[in-house]
């Protein structure tokens, strides 16, 4: 079928320039190949600064929030929806980032908000995690308690 389908593409384009008819173009030639230019995708690829990133280092875990409702939707992005525990709006849920997960969340990437998992206190150790919890900003705040100090005996002034 794809060589019926590049045969039709190659005689349609050379139809096209024989004739000189621009508006005889096969909607499945026209989208082959990618329109976005290799120019653009440079100037995005060194934006990694402006958003937080590095291409060299890439985060290992998403915050991933469902921010737009799943009504009149189709069953398909329901159901990933459902598979990536997003059932909640607004509930921030944590994936891998790993391909099989990306490829999943890139067919409902306009229903949620994807965000790099930040530690700023660094990973915390097995006592703190009870005191832990994660901020709309993609965060994971350790909440440490304040330990008691040690009462010790106050000696008087020798003068």
């Amino acid at each position: 079928m794809s060589i019926i389908r590049r045969g039709l593409c190659s005689h349609i384009q050379a139809l096209t320039e024989k004739t000189a008819l621009p508006w005889l173009n096969s909607f499945r030639c026209k989208f082959t190949k990618s329109r976005i230019s290799q120019e653009m995708l440079d100037q995005w690829s060194q934006q990694h600064e402006k958003y937080g990133g590095n291409p060299e280092q890439p985060h290992k875990l998403h915050v991933v929030m469902r921010v737009k409702s799943t009504k009149r939707r189709p069953y398909w992005e329901k159901k990933l929806v459902d598979g990536l525990q997003l059932q909640r709006a607004y509930v921030p849920v944590i994936h891998k980032n790993i391909p099989s997960v990306n490829s999943q969340l890139k067919f409902i990437k306009h229903l949620v908000s994807i965000k790099p998992l930040e530690l700023p206190h660094g990973l915390p150790a097995e006592e703190d995690m009870a005191e832990t919890y994660l901020n709309s900003k993609g965060q994971l705040i350790v909440r440490r308690l304040l330990k008691p100090v040690e009462a010790k005996a106050i000696e008087p002034k020798q003068s």
